[in-house]
């Protein structure tokens, strides 16, 4: 009986795991660039005395979709999309480098280009700050131009280009903060082969309706285990009531 009361509780522990880490995707399927956290079950022996003759399941984090979300055109002068692999390095929290696919790009009043997300994103020589200009654009290596406020339209200036970069994605982990970091804690090249587009925004990767699947059958496995742990407690209340009438 207790084996079965532990098999059920942590069944139902680790659905609840499970079921934030779907959620968590599904709260981001409308998040630009953003890659979907992948999670599996495991079964693990119950030690203890006795026969091994019990297992109970964990919830593990086993990575990230990597696969590309859909591109959506806007023709917004600073929306960029990397194409293929690779990522946009951005300044993270803790002021050192991380990487991200969101491209939704905006310049701060401080002339600081940064992303939706708020993330200065960086260049090939530190932080990208814009002087005063009257039109920008981003070409596919990531090349910032732009027209100098009261310059003719013909008078473009190349300011800054953005870091493109494309490490193996088995020495990439993503951080509390949703950037991408290297494993090692250092800083990725800056690769010339990655390439963006312009005026375009890459989709979150998750599948809405396989999240929507997937949360209704956590939910019922959920129920499940409720029931085993209620199972357990009449057992028990049973068993009691026998030793007592002996």
């Amino acid at each position: 009986m207790d084996k079965l009361l532990y098999v059920a509780m942590t069944g139902a522990k680790e659905t609840l795991r499970a079921q934030a880490a779907n959620n968590h995707n599904l709260a981001n399927v409308s998040t630009t660039g953003f890659r979907a956290d992948l999670n599996a079950f495991q079964s693990r022996a119950v030690t203890g005395a006795g026969y091994a003759s019990r297992v109970y399941a964990t919830d593990a984090t086993t990575g990230w979709d990597n696969t590309t979300g859909a591109m959506l055109t806007t023709g917004g002068d600073l929306d960029v999309a990397v194409q293929g692999t690779g990522f946009i390095a951005v300044q993270g929290s803790d002021g050192k480098e991380a990487y991200t696919r969101a491209g939704d790009l905006h310049v701060d009043p401080s002339g600081l280009l940064m992303n939706g997300a708020g993330h200065v994103v960086l260049g090939d020589n530190g932080p990208v700050s814009l002087p005063p200009h009257s039109s920008i654009s981003v070409a596919a290596d990531g090349t910032v131009s732009i027209v100098p406020l009261g310059q003719p339209a013909n008078t473009t200036s190349t300011v800054a280009r953005i870091k493109l970069v494309n490490p193996p994605t088995e020495t990439v982990v993503r951080g509390d903060d949703g950037l991408f970091h290297l494993k090692n804690g250092t800083n990725a090249p800056a690769d010339a082969a990655v390439k963006v587009a312009s005026g375009v925004l890459e989709s979150s990767n998750v599948n809405a309706a396989n999240a929507m699947v997937n949360m209704i059958e956590l939910a019922r496995n959920f129920e499940m285990q409720v029931k085993a742990i209620k199972s357990a407690e009449e057992t028990g209340a049973s068993s009691t009531k026998l030793l007592q009438s002996n």
